[in-house]
């Protein structure tokens, strides 16, 4: 007997603590409302942005499956489970599925299972970070992480810079502990008239991006220990 699935729905979530219910726009609510299944990357943030999108059902009646760092390749077929004959949602911890996010494993293998996935608008700390930079907004790329290595993150770090001296921006990030460490590579292995843009907290109430030389963010250098950044080397 062939299983029957249903829809995969891709669920934007809140860039942060501070954004107003409204953050999440209505056609969202109405077309994910019906939903009590969901895929997850973290239990406690996805039930706590379920509470705030005032799904039809009670929490109690939700089945949740985890979908993020740990979980192994040969699991992920296990996930069709939450789609057997019931459509479901994925949500990532902040922004948008499947960007810089696990959930794209799923949606990989709903695709060679001919199941419907529907996108959903929303914020991307990345495409706002981009759209305050005054960088090339045409042709761009989204590197992901820096290694940690030292000698292979400087390495890799004047790759970027090459390519984005060539005008195609240059997108990466880091776990939020390591930003100065990163930040003191950058101001210390790229030309001084190279342009960086730092979007910081982008998306809260005191969120930033601003772009400059590395000459200057070597005079107003930030601190960006545990804070979510993006970084974006371009001309």
């Amino acid at each position: 007997m062939t299983t029957k699935y249903g829809k995969l729905f891709l669920i934007p979530n809140f860039l942060s603590d501070d954004n107003e219910d409204d953050f999440i726009a209505g056609h969202v609510r109405r077309m994910v409302n019906h939903l009590t299944h969901f895929v997850v990357e973290n239990e406690k943030q996805a039930r706590a942005l379920i509470k705030r999108i005032n799904l039809s059902h009670p929490q109690a009646e939700l089945k949740i499956w985890l979908l993020n760092e740990h979980t192994k390749a040969q699991e992920i077929s296990g996930l069709l489970a939450a789609l057997e004959n019931a459509d479901a949602g994925i949500i990532s911890d902040a922004g948008l599925p499947c960007v810089a996010d696990p959930g794209s494993s799923l949606v990989a293998l709903a695709q060679t299972k001919g199941i419907e996935v529907i996108p959903l608008p929303g914020a991307s700390s990345i495409i706002l970070t981009l759209m305050g930079s005054g960088f090339n907004g045409q042709q761009f790329s989204f590197v992901g992480y820096i290694p940690i290595d030292k000698a292979q993150r400087i390495k890799r770090i004047k790759e970027l810079e090459g390519v984005a001296s060539k005008g195609v921006s240059q997108i990466f990030m880091e776990t939020p502990y390591r930003n100065n460490h990163l930040l003191t590579d950058l101001l210390a292995n790229v030309n001084s008239n190279a342009m960086l843009c730092i979007g910081c907290k982008v998306g809260s109430n005191a969120g930033w991006v601003k772009t400059k030389t590395i000459a200057k963010w070597k005079i107003e250098t930030p601190d960006l220990h545990k804070q979510p950044c993006i970084f974006i080397l371009g001309v």
